[in-house]
Order: structure tokens, then C-alpha cells, then sequence
């Protein structure tokens, strides 16, 4: 098991990236690396930006606002009217009405002085932004996720070929040491073959794993958002530390981002089926515009000796008949809130399902790395007494084979046990909430 340890801890590559002096990466590194260039991190940062931007626009709706305009008319041929004949005039009189040029500016100012429907856009915006921020730690929990999780697969995917490469070892040894034998016609050729093959066998599983090792490298690099073409190196000794110990901790589901998200997603939709509510009500809002008149037949006049005019006023908008439209659209609002509330019932209890499991999970996992562990180490033991025991020729070839073969298989199930118990702890911290918290303490 020594050999075995300092063959893990032994593994190291030189990684080299850009502004970065060549160094090893633990998780916590590549977590931080990922949190700052992953594009569903920036993603985020965009979108709670947009949340603030829409925030300011709800607020300019109950602002002043005002416009201006500016005309300018030549009256290319003005209009006549014609009086009929009458007491002025036996004849109908023709009558052309204006003049040729005219101009006008103004401007105009409506500020709500009562809006409900505006007033409620305005109390919108704090659950707006708040689930602005909630999607950008989604996305973080999410990084640290899958940036673990690849983590982990590639760091055991590195102790497994260092076990492979152990086994090539001790199975190279065993046939330089059978090779004499059979040449010395102490064995038959057919043991020094079947050895042979073994040894061949091992050589192609490391030829697969050192492939998925890579394949699950180039999947890492892309949750971090690192070029494919930069080397990366692992430096955790994930399988030296001490397992973290399992707790029992009581589940509430208000920790969980998924459920602050749909919280705060019905409480916009409660605002929601307030406003369409608030349509029934009147809108006040006072109103004022100033301008300035010209009016000229020759074109130097046109731009001189304006007449100014102006006024100021209330204006008050009352709904009374929309064909039961609003009505329709208060009972879909309804009707949302309520699927929205029952949806949220069905998922606490999925949530509190997931951590459940998740806890029966990880002890169980826990318990496998546990016993796997003691095997590897009995295994060895038994392997090192048979061949010490075969060398002395007190035991036959046969008894060395099993012994080795069950020392590989008692690695091949530890191997398997860590990467089951790494990932059960992961979906722990995820169940209940706490990868932000994962990732503080690493």
C-alpha cells in the first residue's frame, strides 16, 4: 500500500497558463478560475446589471416626462372658404384664411401624481434584483459544481492509472522471473503465457485509462473556461486527506437558491395580478406645455416675432368598460399564482426527497471507501506473503495469479468507492445548499 501511496502522491505535470507562472492547481484554484471566466458567470453579472437597468426604467415611469416638438409649414396653397351671398354681399364672397409660413414650438410636461398600477412596477423592482442576484449564485453553485465533480473524476482517473502502472511493475517482475524458469524448464511455457497475457491486458487498460484522463482534463478545462490547449496539473491529494466527517443535519428547504428563486418568482406574480388589478382604478396626472407661435407670407418674417402660449392642467383617466378583458387577465394571474404555490409544495418535497438520499448516500459510500480501503491493504499483504512464499517455491503459480488478481481487483473497488464517496458528498453539499460554504472552507 506504501508503493501505492507514493505512486499518488508522486503525480504532478507542469502546467502553464497565460499571466500565470507554471504552478499546480489545487480545486479551490480551479474554482476560482472558472468563477471569473466561465461564460454563465458573466452571463450573470450581465443580467443583474440588466435587472438594475430595468429597475431605473420602472422608477422613470413615475418621473416627469417631458417632450418637445418644433414644426415648420409652407403653406404651398392656403385653403379658401367662401361665405354665401347674403345681407354683406349679393355675390358669395371667396375668403383665403392664414398665411403662407408658419412655425411652432413647444414643449410638454405630464408628471403621475396618482398611478397604482405604476406604484407597484416601482415595488417590483426589489424582488426583481433579488432574483437577479439569486440566478448569478445559481450559476456560481453551479460552476463549483461541475468544476468538482470533473475535478474528482480526473484526479481519481490519475490514481487509477498509477495503480495500473504498479501492476505492470510487479507483473513485469513476475515475468523476468518466470522466463528463467520456463527457460530453465522449471515451468511450462503455457504459465510464462498466461502471465504474459495478463501483463498485456494491463498494458491496454492503461492505454483506456490514460485516454479518459484526458477526455475528462479536456472537460474540466471547459467548466473552468480554460483553453483547451494549456496544460493542466492537479495537486490535491484528495485520497491523503482525511474524509470529512458526515454530519446529521436537519434539512430546510430556505437554503436551497432553487426555492428562494421560485419564492421570489411568485412574488413577482403576486405583484403581477396586483397591477392588472390596479387597472380599474383612475390615474391622475398633471400636464403642462409652452410653445411659441409664427406666422408670416414672406420667408425673411418667418423666423421672427413669435407668439408664446401655454397652459397647465390635470388630467384623470377613468376606466369603465374594456369588454372584460382585465377580468380575464386578473383570472389568468390568478390561476398562475396558484400553479406557481403548488409547484412549490411538489418541489420542497423533492428537495427534502434529494437530501434524503443524498444523506443515505454518503454513509453508505463512506462505509464501501472504508471497507475497500481495509481490503487493498489485505490483499496486499496476501499477495506479498504468496509471492515471497511462490519465490521459495512453497506455493504454485497458480496461487500467485489469484493472489495478484485479487489484489487488483480490491484496487480496481477502492478506486471506485473514493469516486462514489467524493461525488456523494458533493450532492450532499448540493442538496442541502452549502457548496458557497463548500467552497469557503476549502
Amino acid at each position: 500500500m506504501k508503493k501505492i501511496v507514493a505512486l499518488f502522491l508522486s503525480l504532478s505535470l507542469t502546467a502553464s497558463l497565460p499571466g500565470l507562472a507554471q504552478t499546480n492547481w489545487s480545486l479551490k484554484q480551479c474554482i476560482d478560475y472558472g468563477l471569473q471566466h466561465f461564460g454563465t458567470v458573466k452571463i450573470a453579472s450581465y443580467q443583474v446589471e440588466t435587472a438594475h437597468q430595468q429597475a431605473r426604467q420602472a422608477l422613470g415611469l413615475y418621473l416627469p416626462q417631458v417632450s418637445g416638438s418644433a414644426t415648420f409649414t409652407d403653406n404651398v396653397k392656403l385653403q379658401t372658404s367662401i361665405i354665401p351671398a347674403g345681407p354683406l354681399s349679393p355675390e358669395p364672397i371667396r375668403l383665403t384664411f392664414g398665411q403662407k409660413y408658419q412655425n411652432n414650438v413647444s414643449a410638454q410636461l405630464t408628471q403621475p401624481l396618482y398611478d397604482k398600477a405604476l406604484l407597484l412596477g416601482l415595488k417590483a423592482n426589489k424582488p426583481n434584483q433579488q432574483l437577479a442576484d439569486l440566478n448569478n449564485r445559481q450559476t456560481r453553485e453551479d460552476v463549483i459544481y461541475n468544476i468538482t465533480s470533473n475535478y474528482y473524476q480526473v484526479f481519481i482517473s490519475q490514481q487509477q492509472i498509477a495503480l495500473l502502472k504498479d501492476n505492470l511493475e510487479r507483473t513485469q517482475q513476475v515475468l523476468n522471473i518466470l522466463k528463467l524458469q520456463r527457460d530453465n524448464g522449471v515451468i511450462q511455457p503455457v504459465d510464462y503465457t498466461n502471465t504474459e497475457v495478463s501483463y498485456n491486458n494491463t498494458r491496454s487498460q492503461l492505454s483506456l485509462a490514460e485516454n479518459d484522463v484526458n477526455l475528462a482534463l479536456n472537460r474540466l478545462k471547459y467548466q473552468m473556461g480554460l483553453s483547451q490547449d494549456q496544460p493542466l496539473t492537479l495537486s490535491d491529494s484528495l485520497l491523503m486527506k482525511v474524509a470529512p466527517v458526515v454530519e446529521q443535519t436537519q434539512f430546510d428547504a430556505k437554503n436551497l437558491v432553487t426555492f428562494q428563486q421560485a419564492e421570489t418568482n411568485l412574488a413577482l406574480q403576486r405583484l403581477q395580478l396586483q397591477r392588472i388589478r390596479a387597472g380599474y382604478m383612475p390615474a391622475l396626472n398633471f400636464t403642462a406645455n409652452y410653445g411659441t407661435l409664427n406666422f408670416a407670407n414672406q420667408f425673411d418674417n418667418a423666423f421672427k416675432n413669435f407668439i408664446g402660449y401655454g397652459s397647465i392642467g390635470l388630467r384623470l383617466n377613468v376606466p369603465i368598460f374594456d369588454g372584460f378583458q382585465r377580468d380575464a387577465q386578473v383570472q389568468q394571474a390568478k390561476l398562475t399564482v396558484l400553479t406557481q404555490e403548488e409547484q412549490q409544495r411538489l418541489n420542497t418535497a423533492s428537495y427534502q426527497l434529494q437530501f434524503s438520499n443524498a444523506q443515505s448516500q454518503i454513509q453508505k459510500a463512506k462505509l464501501n471507501a472504508e471497507n475497500d480501503e481495509r481490503t487493498v491493504k489485505l490483499a496486499q499483504e496476501v499477495y506479498n506473503i504468496t509471492t515471497l512464499q511462490y519465490k521459495q517455491g512453497t506455493k504454485p503459480l497458480t496461487d500467485l495469479i489469484n493472489a495478484d488478481n485479487s489484489y487488483r481487483q480490491a484496487q480496481s473497488n477502492y478506486i471506485n468507492s473514493l469516486i462514489n464517496f467524493y461525488q456523494a458528498r458533493l450532492d450532499l453539499e448540493q442538496s442541502q445548499g452549502t457548496l458557497l460554504t463548500f467552497y469557503n472552507q476549502l
